[in-house]
C-alpha cells in the first residue's frame, strides 16, 4: 500500500535530514541559502518541499517535507492535501519547537490522519524527555512520541515501521 506522509516541524528540527536518510531515490530538494539572521544556525533552508520515497515492511511511503520558516507556512497547507499520515518533528533541546507542534496537532486533528511526534536531538544538551514532550503537548499517550536521530537510517526506519503499524 502507498501512503502520502507529510513531515512537518519548526525550523531546524531535522525534516530534510530525515527524508534524505530515509529515501531510496534521489531527494527532490528546494533548499536555498538563508538570507536573514537564521544564517547563524545553518546555511540553507527548504523553501517549498523535500520529497523522497521509501518502502518499509511493504508500506510505500511518499515523504513530503514542509518548510520550517513561518514565511513558507502556506506550503504546509498545500502539501497536507490528501495526506495519509503525519510526522511532526520536535527539537528535544528547543522548547520553542513545541509551539509549532501544537499548531500542527490542531491541523492534524481536523483531518483525522494518524500521526507521530518525532523527538529529534535527544543526544543534545539537556533534551526534554519523551514524557515531558507528551505532557507538554497534552497527548493522550506517551506512545505517540518517538525518539529519532534523523541522521541514522535505523532510527528513521524504526519511526517508519511504527507509522506503518498505525496505517495497517
Amino acid at each position: 500500500m502507498a501512503y502520502k506522509v507529510v513531515i512537518t516541524g519548526a525550523f531546524n528540527t531535522g525534516k530534510s535530514t530525515f527524508i534524505s536518510t530515509a529515501s531510496e531515490i534521489p531527494v527532490v530538494s528546494t533548499d536555498k541559502p538563508i538570507t536573514d539572521s537564521l544564517v547563524t544556525i545553518k546555511e540553507t533552508t527548504t523553501v517549498a518541499l523535500d520529497y523522497g520515497r521509501t518502502t518499509v515492511r511493504g508500506c510505500i511511503f511518499h515523504l513530503f517535507g514542509t518548510p520550517g520558516q513561518e514565511r513558507f507556512d502556506f506550503m504546509c497547507d498545500i502539501l497536507s492535501q490528501e495526506a495519509d499520515a503525519y510526522l511532526i518533528l520536535v527539537d528535544s533541546t528547543d522548547r520553542s519547537t513545541l509551539t509549532f507542534a501544537r499548531q500542527a496537532l490542531r491541523q492534524v486533528s481536523r483531518c483525522r490522519a494518524p500521526y507521530l511526534i518525532v523527538a529529534t536531538k535527544q543526544d543534545g544538551l539537556r533534551p526534554m524527555s519523551i514524557e515531558a514532550i507528551a505532557n507538554s503537548l497534552k497527548l493522550p499517550s506517551v506512545d505517540q512520541v518517538v525518539a529519532c536521530d534523523p541522521r541514522q537510517k535505523e532510527s528513521v526506519y524504526a519511526v517508519l515501521e511504527r507509522l506503518c503499524s498505525l496505517l495497517e
